[in-house]
């Protein structure tokens, strides 16, 4: 809103969400910078960025969704979201890796109010949460073989988790467990250094090696009973919040890959008697591969702060959303991110090579850890699955289903391979 007076210019009274993204961009910029520096490094060496969440943490990024009623300063869902990707393009281990800690900061708000004002504490106080949900194998669809078991003493939890993302990192793990006699899953969530828990840095994948994506067990740990938690899978948020932060991953490490290809392309000398013979840079069919790429990353950075948008129309009062409605909303937006934004960035990060020559398949270079990683976070929720239920909505009126367990399919035999 603006005021004009007869004397004056026009007096803003209140900044544009564009200025209020400006100055959180502003504000993280410079950690933002420190972390991108080793980043290539810390993989090339597998060293795991414990002092990169540390400086997180120290500058306040972890706390910025908690409500003002609990002593924060909220930003909206796209702010996150865009400063995740502007996270990811430095170093997409680190934005991965918090996504555990942002999507249970959401579960909070869901919780009676004691327990708001319990967990809202702990994160203003600089504490971060892991994720313990998915098993190897061997579970039912819909079930976990972790298990919370109510003893004389209290409860306790007993079972082993891997894809942990984050948890070897967070002061708090997110543990998703069944309790017999109790229907649905639970969570239970436990200090990090807690008796009885191991987590292990046994993460084998080609892509994101450094986000603590393995192994946890959990041998008769403790548990609170305030500290456990019904899960609610259907017409909730979540699944979107979940996705949304994987959308905003594969982004940044889009927009990494069109920064490098520009740099190298910028730089470069040589070049190929079968060419025009100008340098890279002033080929015209050079310099239309990079724009073709960088427009991809673009696309695919639009599609998903549209996406982000949705899940804050279906929080905003003033629309007047029943939970239904506001489910549809987010949910179905982020189903059809889901289903353009992968593929965007997997042909970004693979073009990358085609403004190059053979010099950039070097190891030293580790320019294919753009696709490892992209092709890693894609692989998380499978696009077929996501594409079937939009077009089911659009046809038949079916409201989509957000992700909410993996387990081994009804009335078939146990597979001995691991999966996810």
């Amino acid at each position: 809103m603006t005021t004009t007076s007869a004397n004056s210019e026009p007096e803003v009274n209140a900044l544009s969400d564009e200025a209020k993204y400006q100055n959180l961009s502003d504000q993280f910029a410079e950690v933002f910078a420190r972390i991108a520096e080793g980043a290539k490094d810390r993989e090339l060496n597998r060293e795991l960025p414990f002092k990169q969440v540390q400086w997180l943490k120290d500058a306040g990024f972890t706390k910025v969704r908690v409500p003002k009623k609990f002593g924060g300063e909220p930003i909206s869902h796209e702010h996150l979201f865009r400063l995740l990707i502007d996270l990811s393009a430095a170093d997409s281990n680190v934005s991965h890796l918090l996504r555990s800690h942002f999507s249970f900061v959401e579960t909070i708000s869901r919780e009676p109010e004691e327990f708001q004002e319990r967990w809202y504490a702990r994160v203003l106080n600089g504490e971060i949460f892991g994720n313990a949900a998915t098993e190897r194998g061997g579970n039912a669809l819909g079930t976990t073989n972790t298990k919370l078991v109510k003893r004389d003493s209290g409860w306790v939890l007993q079972g082993e988790k891997f894809y942990t993302t984050g948890s070897i990192f967070a002061d708090w793990i997110v543990v998703m467990a069944t309790t017999d006699g109790v229907e649905g899953r639970q969570y239970a969530i436990i200090p990090r250094e807690a008796r009885g828990v191991t987590i292990l840095d046994d993460w084998d994948g080609f892509g994101q090696p450094l986000t603590g994506t393995g192994t946890a067990i959990f041998d008769d740990v403790s548990v609170d009973e305030e500290n456990i938690i019904q899960r609610r899978p259907s017409s909730t948020l979540e699944p979107a919040f979940f996705q949304t932060c994987l959308l905003a991953v594969l982004v940044g490490i889009g927009r990494a890959a069109r920064d490098e290809a520009a740099k190298i392309v910028a730089s470069r000398t040589r070049t190929f008697n079968t060419g025009s013979g100008a340098a890279f840079k002033d080929d015209q069919l050079i310099q239309q591969l990079v724009g073709k790429l960088a427009s991809n990353v673009f696309a695919a950075q639009s599609i998903v702060e549209a996406a982000a948008r949705s899940l804050d129309a279906a929080n905003d009062p003033s629309l007047k959303l029943t939970p239904e409605e506001g489910y549809l909303r987010a949910e179905l937006a982020v189903q059809q991110a889901h289903v353009a934004v992968p593929k965007l960035i997997l042909d970004a990060t693979s073009e990358l090579f085609d403004v190059t020559g053979a010099s950039a398949v070097s190891t030293s270079k580790a320019l294919d850890r753009y696709w490892r990683n992209a092709r890693t976070v894609a692989t998380h929720n499978p696009v077929a699955f996501k594409a079937r239920s939009v077009g089911d909505f659009y046809i038949n009126g079916t409201i989509p289903q957000g992700l909410n367990a993996i387990g081994d399919a009804p009335n078939s035999s146990a597979s001995k391979e691991t999966s996810n």
